[in-house]
């Protein structure tokens, strides 16, 4: 099968892929974008209607262009599938869209070879990936005894979509993220709930100031440079109190309980052996890196993950993954897009492009 040709190609459509794109844009790289979905907005696209931009964290603008005003009250997902619609357009990027990416080979043996990009709309050849495909699309599911027996409805908060198809019901949400506490004080409005997590959160009054933020970064890029698997940024950092949370836990839905035993069909074995009756066990249990594609590059270490370079895969220096690790908040995704462009203007088959580009 021919391929197409391009310098470098961008496996997906959200921040992090949108902000790689600018910057090949903006230094002459041929390149294109792949992306999954349907329309532009990455996971925005399938966020809970609920959640408005008054409540998301902060979201960085895109490189070189403002997002507009924002009214806090809008859904986060119809205000920044707009955004990132508009940006595509105003910038006349080249994203190709549905692409679903299968796999990722190398074409030779030779460390300055091409890389094959099989998709569902045939087949790129790159000198270099940058991959930005997120996690929205690998919801983990934790494992309890019983599971199976359960005669209630088990969902992942990536399938939520409001409030109101619970009410009347128990809902347990397990989890101790942004999502499971946000969603417990959504749906403890409307009906009763119960919150089980394996520990505590660590509780903030106010945000990271600039200096600690870049210390917990740090923190995470020191686990992927070993390797190891990536904790979120936020599992670190810890949660802050808003003005709904607080009053979520006036009411009680903050009071956690250590993680259930087992699953019956009824409900939930507590750790102390009573039995919590329940209709509905929503598990806002986090997501893991989409990369089942990379596999036939052998990339994952002894550790489980992968060794990076920043955003380089250390053992392959064409392969760059962005909104990963350290880069997976809204700013990082920006900045790691920008350091990967520059990275990848280093390689050998990209040196006369270097040398005509003054970096910013």
């Amino acid at each position: 099968m021919i391929a197409d040709l391009t310098d470098v190609v961008v496996i997906g459509g959200g921040q992090a892929g949108l902000s790689a794109a600018y910057h090949l844009q903006r230094r002459g790289v041929d390149y294109a974008v792949l992306d999954a979905e349907e329309g532009p907005g990455g996971a925005w696209r399938h966020r809970w209607k609920s959640l408005r931009m008054g409540t998301v964290n902060g979201i960085s603008d895109l490189p070189g262009i403002a997002k507009p005003d924002v009214d806090p009250a809008e859904p986060s997902s119809g205000f920044l599938t707009r955004y990132f619609g508009n940006y595509e357009a105003e910038l006349g990027l080249t994203v190709h869209r549905p692409v679903k990416v299968w796999a990722v080979r190398r074409e030779d043996s030779s460390p300055v070879g091409r890389l094959r990009i099989e998709t569902s709309r045939g087949e790129w050849s790159a000198k270099a990936l940058i991959n930005a495909t997120g996690t929205w699309t690998r919801p983990f599911w934790p494992v309890y005894p019983g599971q199976s027996t359960f005669r209630g409805r088990q969902l992942h908060v990536a399938g939520y979509v409001s409030a109101e198809e619970f009410k009347g019901r128990h809902v347990a949400v397990v989890g101790g993220g942004i999502s499971a506490v946000g969603l417990l004080a959504e749906i403890s409005l409307i009906t009763s709930t119960s919150w089980f997590t394996r520990r505590e959160p660590v509780w903030r009054d106010e945000a990271f100031d600039a200096r600690a933020g870049h210390d917990v970064v740090a923190l995470v890029e020191e686990r992927v440079r070993k390797g190891l698997p990536p904790q979120s940024v936020v599992s670190v950092t810890g949660l802050i109190w808003t003005p709904a949370l607080r009053a979520a836990k006036e009411r009680g839905a903050l009071d956690r309980q250590p993680m259930f035993t087992a699953i019956e069909p009824e409900g939930v074995r507590r750790a102390d052996g009573t039995l919590q009756r329940a209709d509905v066990i929503l598990w806002a249990t986090g997501f893991r890196a989409e990369l089942e594609h990379l596999a036939p590059l052998h990339l994952r270490g002894p550790g489980g993950g992968i060794a990076m370079d920043g955003t380089q895969v250390a053992p392959e220096p064409r392969v760059h993954l962005v909104g990963y690790g350290p880069s997976s908040s809204t700013i990082g995704a920006n900045r790691a897009g920008r350091a990967a462009v520059a990275a990848i203007l280093k390689l050998p088959g990209f040196a006369a492009a270097a040398e005509t580009v003054t970096l910013g």
